[in-house]
């Protein structure tokens, strides 16, 4: 048998395994009826996921779809999740993405940015701080790899006689794309889930101003913290120490749009609305109008005849549906496992009695690890972060900075390949040279328990004083 056989039997036992003692009465007497048959799709979901190439949100489909009819949850349940707030914000995100992929206002940026460094190392931390400032124009990392990847091409013919470096920067982009996305609400669509699953169980409404309070300053730290790992583990001395010398003219032979000269009326525009936008969603508590409304009315904008850079029909081709989908099912599932009592089940023989501390490093190192078993971020968001809500509340730690915490940490996927949508997209470009699995390796052993660390120095240090306390209020 090869490997994925090997991988698909194995998960399909446990599943089955899990599914037959539920079954039997006799066992676990303090489980509902609800709460069983809410483990057991559970379990078939999660195996699915880990073990079979079936599509995530065909699986996440089934499994809403089985909940519904067993009547675990309601019909109004499941497809009210479609209608959330948070899944409007994100389609209506991907419409204002449209319309600055359109305009090329991502080269002018690239450009401005990286035409500055004069050293291996500015370059480095140009390009990241480029890449972190892309998180509030393009929602989901895999949309921000494909909007950076036209730039790295650039990038890598201007440095074609310096093969490290383009290696370097290969493993750059996808690395702080990955590690940057929890610096906004629309980042990732496991953001989303995490903030309705906190929701449902908590009644705790974590908005768009409070994450970008809490995410932005982690993101920008382990960023740069990644480029120097990056940089020490992929270059050697000497090839940090000569000079760089990129100009915009450089970018420019390798770019369709233009990235200097005088500006169009469309790029003016786009950026106008685009700092806009972010702008009322920052100042959500003056204003009071939700994010959701105000990305709705810049997607309007952006997309009318008069005063848009895209067409609408245009920009709906680009919103991912099917993550939209998977987002609305395993809202569903997390709805389910709450009401059931499986959630508070399945984490009562846990023990409680720990430090908070260690309770969120254990939180952490497992969020952190999730990635080997579970590859997709939002499919791991939705496994861990029920289960972690209701731990954290009977360990008297604070639900929301526990889930946050979860989320953050699931957001190192570097591993392998196949790990990530970006880290695959930059490993396969045909003529151009790029890291291999073994650069990966070594990446992950240095920057994974890094991430990790900083992670929980901000829950214990830094979210309290952004009003995130550890303990439960």
């Amino acid at each position: 048998m090869t490997s994925p056989q090997i991988r698909q039997a194995a998960a399909l036992c446990v599943a089955l395994s899990i599914c037959a003692l539920l079954i039997v009465p006799g066992n676990f007497p303090g489980l509902s009826g609800d709460a069983r048959l809410t483990l057991a799709v559970f379990a078939l979901a999660t195996c699915a996921w880990i073990g079979t190439p079936i599509d995530d949100t065909y699986i996440a489909l089934g499994a809403g779809l089985a909940l519904t009819v067993t009547g675990v949850i309601s019909s109004e349940t499941l497809f009210g999740t479609l209608g959330d707030s948070t899944v409007w914000l994100l389609i209506c995100a991907f419409v204002l993405a449209a319309a600055v992929a359109r305009t090329g206002l991502a080269g002018r940026a690239a450009a401005f940015l990286v035409s500055g460094a004069r050293s291996v190392r500015q370059l480095a931390h140009l390009t990241t701080a480029a890449l972190v400032v892309t998180a509030f124009a393009v929602p989901a990392t895999s949309g921000r790899a494909a909007l950076a990847l036209p730039v790295f091409l650039a990038l890598a013919k201007v440095l074609a006689d310096r093969k490290r470096l383009v290696v370097m920067l290969a493993l750059l982009f996808p690395t702080v794309i990955l590690l940057s996305a929890v610096a906004t609400l629309i980042g990732a669509g496991a953001h989303l889930i995490t903030v309705s699953v906190l929701w449902e169980a908590t009644g705790n409404r974590v908005g768009f101003t409070q994450w970008l309070l809490i995410g932005l300053p982690l993101a920008v730290a382990s960023s740069h913290l990644a480029a120097e790992v990056v940089l020490l583990t992929t270059t050697r001395r000497a090839d940090r120490r000569g000079p760089v010398r990129i100009t915009a003219d450089d970018i420019q032979r390798h770019s369709e749009n233009p990235v200097t000269g005088p500006w169009s009326s469309a790029e003016s525009r786009c950026l106008m609305l685009l700092a806009t936008v972010v702008a009322l969603w920052c100042s959500e508590p003056l204003h009071q109008v939700p994010p959701a409304i105000v990305a709705l009315i810049g997607a309007i904008v952006a997309s009318s005849p008069a005063l848009g850079t895209v067409h609408l029909k245009d920009a709906l081709k680009t919103v991912p549906w099917s993550l939209l989908l998977f987002m609305a099912a395993t809202m569903a599932m997390g709805v389910a496992l709450a009401n059931s009592g499986a959630a508070k089940w399945l984490v009562a023989g846990l023990p409680v009695d720990v430090e908070p501390w260690l309770f969120l490093a254990l939180v952490i190192a497992v969020s952190t690890a999730a990635h080997l078993v579970l590859q997709s971020r939002s499919a791991r968001s939705s496994v861990l972060v029920p289960l972690v809500i209701a731990a954290a509340v009977g360990a008297g730690v604070n639900p929301v900075a526990a889930a946050l915490a979860s989320t953050a940490a699931a957001g190192f996927c570097h591993t392998l390949p196949a790990s990530a949508k970006p880290v695959t997209l930059f490993a396969e470009i045909p003529g151009t040279p790029t890291y291999t699995s073994h650069d990966l390796l070594r990446l992950s052993a240095v920057l994974a328990p890094l991430t990790a660390a900083l992670v929980l120095l901000f829950a214990l240090a830094v979210w309290p004083l952004l009003g995130v306390p550890v303990l439960k209020p």
